[in-house]
C-alpha cells in the first residue's frame, strides 16, 4: 500500500496532462522544448550543486555505467533480431535503459531503507541524470526521424544542449568549492522544483495522442521485461562482482528495476524518435512497477 501512495502522485500527474490534452489541445513539442532546453538545465545544476561529491560516486559510477553498457548491447542483439529500424532501435534503448531513479526511486528507498539508503539513492540520480543526458540526448538525436543523424553530428547537438553545461558549472562549484548566493539559488530551486512534473504533464499530453495500432504489445512486454527482470538481474550480478556492502547493493538492485525515466519522453518527442514507444512504455512499467517494486523489495529483504 505505502509504494502505491508513492506512485499515485504520479498518475495524477499524468492525468492532469491526458486531460488537458483532450480537452483543450497543446502543442506538445513547444512545451517539452521548453522543459528540455529552459528548465532542465536548472534541476541538473540544482542536483550536482546540491549533492557533494564523496568515493561512493565511484563505485556507484562503475555500477551504473556496467549496467548500462549491457542493457545497451542487450537491446542492440533484440533490435538487431527483430530488424528493427533506427529510429525504433533508438526508442528501445531510450525505454530499456535509463530508469526513473529520482522522483520515484528516492521516495521508494526512504520508504524501505530510511535516511540511510536516500544518500546512496541521491548519488544514483546523479550519476543517471549524468548519463541521460549525454547518452540517452545522443541515442534520441540519432534516432532521429527528421533525418539520418549520423555519430558527429549525434555528439555535436548533445555537446550544445544547456543541460551538459549546467551538470558541468554544478560539478566545478563542488570541486572548487563554490558557493551560490541565495537570492540565485532561490530561482534556480523554483525552476526547478517544477520541471519533474512539467516532464510528467507533457507525459501524460502524449499518452492522450496515441492512436490504436501505434505501440506494438511485444515491443512493451520487451521493454517491460528488460525494465523488470533482466535488469536487476544484471544489478546483482555487477554488485556481486564489485563486491559492495549489503546494503548499498540491495538498493541499487532495486534502483535497477525502477520504470522507465519520464525524461526519456521528453527526449522522444524533441527528436521524433518514436515518441509513441517511449511514452507508452513509461506509463506501462510505472504501472508494472506496483507489482514488480514491492515483491523486488520483499526478495532482497528490505521490507
Amino acid at each position: 500500500m505505502d509504494v502505491i501512495v508513492v506512485v499515485l502522485p504520479a498518475f495524477i500527474i499524468f492525468a492532469i496532462g491526458f486531460i488537458g490534452q483532450k480537452a483543450i489541445g497543446f502543442d506538445r513539442k513547444t512545451i517539452s522544448k521548453a522543459a528540455l532546453y529552459l528548465m532542465y538545465p536548472f534541476l541538473a545544476f540544482q542536483t550536482f550543486y546540491n549533492n557533494p561529491i564523496t568515493l561512493d560516486f565511484l563505485y556507484i559510477i562503475l555500477f551504473c555505467v556496467s549496467l548500462m553498457t549491457l542493457l545497451i548491447l542487450l537491446v542492440k542483439i533484440v533490435t538487431s533480431i527483430g530488424n528493427m529500424p533506427g529510429p525504433k532501435a533508438s526508442a528501445m534503448v531510450l525505454s530499456s535503459v535509463f530508469m526513473n531513479s529520482g522522483n520515484y526511486g528516492v521516495p521508494i528507498i526512504l520508504f524501505a531503507y530510511g535516511e540511510s539508503g536516500v544518500t546512496y539513492a541521491i548519488i544514483m540520480m546523479v550519476i543517471q541524470s549524468l548519463l541521460m543526458n549525454t547518452v540517452g540526448l545522443y541515442y534520441a538525436s540519432k534516432g532521429s526521424a527528421d533525418g539520418d543523424a549520423n555519430i558527429r553530428e549525434s555528439l555535436k547537438k548533445v555537446m550544445k544542449m544547456p543541460i551538459n553545461h549546467a551538470v558541468l558549472l554544478g560539478i566545478v562549484t563542488q570541486l572548487f568549492p563554490i558557493t551560490i548566493p541565495s537570492f540565485i539559488m532561490q530561482a534556480v530551486n523554483l525552476v526547478a522544483d517544477a520541471t519533474i512534473p512539467t516532464i510528467m504533464i507533457v507525459l501524460g499530453m502524449q499518452l492522450a495522442t496515441l492512436s490504436k495500432g501505434a505501440v506494438q504489445i511485444r515491443d512493451l512486454v520487451t521493454i517491460g521485461s528488460i525494465k523488470m527482470i533482466v535488469s536487476p538481474i544484471l544489478a546483482f550480478l555487477i554488485t556481486s562482482l564489485l563486491g559492495l556492502s549489503t546494503l548499498l547493493s540491495s538498493i541499487l538492485i532495486v534502483l535497477a528495476a525502477m520504470p522507465t525515466a519520464a525524461n526519456t519522453t521528453m527526449y522522444s518527442i524533441q527528436y521524433n524518435t518514436e515518441p509513441q514507444l517511449v511514452s507508452y512504455s513509461t506509463f506501462w512499467t510505472t504501472l508494472l512497477s506496483i507489482v514488480t517494486i514491492p515483491l523486488l523489495l520483499w526478495m532482497v529483504g528490505a521490507v
